[in-house]
């Protein structure tokens, strides 16, 4: 018993006299900034100690660059999608994140170094702004729109971009799905005065015959028909779509455009009722054989809208991932405004967009040949010329106008030396005397009004070619909805050659 309390003594003493235990670690905390940011056609440095959180470790610069390394490692296919090159750099000072992005904007989720989940972001924003850009979308008639990527989804619903993009996605979607939905054989019960199929003669005997009503027979038969089951979620999410737009009518009129597009999808599942889908409803429909691209995408969609990451404003729930090319769309605004001008002058025009301007190379032997065809993007057909139209969705003609030809990098000069010969390649496409080989440049209103107002809207030069006239233009469009406006200096330019 004494030995007990001897060893009880002993052991609360040295309980007194112990060394106070140091600080726990400290946990893993994510920044708080979850999301890298940047416009197209642009360069961003980040300092990699504060992204990651590591000032208070013993050797942040270590550390950070580590993480940037396993961060660029992890996230280089991601980075790809939106056309962005991110490199480590060192100042002298601190370990810097470089990052330049090119033609692509969006928004995609990363992987963390710090938890090896999709806990971070990157978004491109377009450098024209999004309030001049909803318009264009509209205008051209919704030729492209934002595309969804199949990635994680981001961790927080995506507000640094107008709220009505996921509802522009979306309901391009139920408009392809639509336009494609295919009829299938249902098991059906009518009335019907000739019959057909199956009789149902206990119905027949039990509640016809009584009344005297010998002309209707409950028959049951196989009759293709449309999904109606399908249609009435297609119906749903439609209208679903339509409320949380109609809550953005003041980001402007082409909202009103998008409302516009839901109806008329409304109009093509009239004939249905609305339901909403039951849970695991739309997997049973993506488990169905022979099922097309347009339509996993649709039930993709489906799914987005009942769980409310789709639209337009009233959630705020984990993000949809998507890009969208700023190549394509500028593509496709160059082609609005010269369909404009084909409309106004009689013209004819051919599209890339639509493989109307393929010619294809024949090399031999074939399987050491490299580009398998041109492809420009617009060719204008008219009585007395041909124009050659390629859009170029780069900074070149602000910087050119900025500093002139004799300011610019040499890298800058390579490119548009590459541009220039690209179009002249395509003028040996066409057969006509007279060709006009135009490269078309993005600016701001603001730039495209003060060169109109100058007379400097149209650089121009001509090739000496025997027997053929090839002239060189370079010009530039707004990013802006005003296709008609933009059209008539096209046009009266067109009008002075062909006088000529």
């Amino acid at each position: 018993m004494v030995g007990k309390l001897v060893a009880s003594r002993v052991r609360a003493a040295a309980r007194r006299h112990r060394t106070p235990a140091g600080p726990p670690l400290n946990a893993i905390r994510p920044t708080q900034e979850i999301c890298l940011e940047l416009q197209d056609h642009s360069r961003a440095i980040r300092s990699a100690v504060e992204f990651f959180g590591r000032k208070n470790s013993a050797d942040p610069q270590a550390q950070a660059a580590r993480l940037t390394d396993q961060f660029i490692k992890q996230n280089s296919p991601i980075f790809q999608l939106l056309q962005v090159d991110i490199h480590r750099d060192y100042d002298g000072t601190d370990v810097l994140l470089n990052i330049e992005s090119h033609s692509a904007v969006g928004a995609v989720p990363l992987v963390s170094p710090l938890t090896a989940r999709h806990d971070l972001g990157l978004v491109v924003q377009p450098r024209f702004p999004w309030a001049g850009i909803g318009p264009m979308l509209a205008e051209m008639g919704w030729l492209i729109s934002p595309t969804p990527l199949k990635l994680p989804l981001l961790k927080r619903s995506e507000r640094r971009v107008p709220l009505w993009v996921l509802s522009c996605m979306v309901l391009a979607r139920f408009k392809a799905l639509l336009d494609r939905l295919d009829r299938r054989f249902e098991v059906t019960t009518e009335t019907r005065s000739a019959p057909k199929g199956r009789i149902e003669w206990t119905q027949y005997a039990t509640r016809q015959m009584p009344r005297g009503d010998f002309l209707s027979v409950p028959c049951t038969f196989p009759d293709l028909r449309d999904d109606r089951h399908l249609k009435g979620a297609i119906r749903f999410a439609v209208q679903k779509q339509l409320q949380s737009l109609q809550t953005q009518c003041e980001q402007g009129t082409f909202v009103h455009r998008l409302i516009a597009l839901a109806e008329s999808l409304l109009q093509k599942v009239r004939g249905v009722s609305a339901r909403r889908p039951a849970m695991g409803e739309v997997q049973t429909w993506l488990r169905q054989p022979l099922r097309s691209a347009i339509f996993v995408e649709g039930m993709q969609a489906i799914d987005w809208t009942v769980e409310e990451r789709g639209l337009a404003g009233l959630s705020d729930l984990e993000g949809i991932p998507w890009t969208m090319p700023m190549e394509h769309f500028f593509e496709a605004w160059v082609e609005t405004i010269i369909r404009n001008v084909a409309q106004r002058t009689g013209g004819f025009l051919k599209t890339g967009r639509r493989r109307e301007t393929v010619s294809p190379l024949a090399w031999e032997p074939p399987y050491l040949g490299s580009q398998r065809s041109l492809v420009p993007d617009l060719i204008l057909e008219m009585e007395n010329v041909t124009v050659i139209v390629d859009a170029k969705y780069k900074r070149h003609w602000e910087e050119l106008q900025d500093g002139g030809w004799s300011g610019q990098t040499d890298e800058l000069r390579e490119r548009h030396r590459a541009d220039l010969l690209q179009v002249l390649a395509y003028a040996n496409l066409v057969g006509a005397r007279d060709v006009v080989c135009c490269l078309v440049y993005p600016c701001s209103m603001t730039t495209w009004e003060s060169l109109v107002r100058r007379g400097r809207l149209f650089h121009q030069s001509e090739l000496p070619n025997r027997g053929r006239r090839v002239r060189v233009w370079l010009t530039a469009m707004p990013m802006c909805a005003a296709a008609e406006r933009v059209a008539s200096p096209f046009q009266n330019q067109l009008r002075s050659i062909q006088s000529q």
